[in-house]
């Protein structure tokens, strides 16, 4: 193959990505670059040295992506798992539950989209208190006073 068919294939590899969105063909679109580049520096190589080195190339950049790139790049955040984003923030008690009565609790960033929320508490908690998040129940955030 000549250079230039090298460096099509590997382009047309990176715009088969652009619809799959899985980085795995793009490896190889790139494996093909890298043997189009080596073609044109040296246009006496053998196909048979070309096919091995585009094989070898893909298979490398392949292996590196998915064994050491691609877990550092996972999304460290809490960002879609409501339930451990939420739970240990601290918040300021605004009304205190008694009896049947729910409390209020405000917190200065906001969880879930909203500043201030409903909470129960095991033990008792007065307006002003500082309170940490243990659990939720639908709506309702289940809290905690620490000493």
């Amino acid at each position: 193959m000549l250079y230039w068919q090298w460096l099509a294939l590997g382009m047309a590899l990176l715009m088969v990505e652009l619809f799959l969105t899985s980085f795995f063909v793009l490896w190889f679109g790139l494996g093909a670059l890298l043997v189009g580049a080596l073609v044109w520096l040296d246009p006496a190589l053998e196909p048979a040295w070309q096919l091995l080195g585009w094989s070898v190339t893909s298979g490398l950049l392949t292996l590196l992506w998915f064994r050491y790139l691609r877990p550092r790049m996972k999304d460290q955040t809490q960002a879609g798992n409501a339930r451990a984003a939420v739970i240990g923030e601290a918040g300021r008690v605004l009304r205190a539950p008694h009896g049947d009565k729910r409390g209020m609790v405000r917190f200065t960033t906001p969880l879930l989209g909203d500043d201030e929320w409903e909470f129960i508490c095991d033990g008792p908690v007065a307006t002003g208190d500082r309170v940490y998040v243990k659990d939720f129940s639908g709506n309702t955030l289940i809290v905690e006073k620490r000493d």
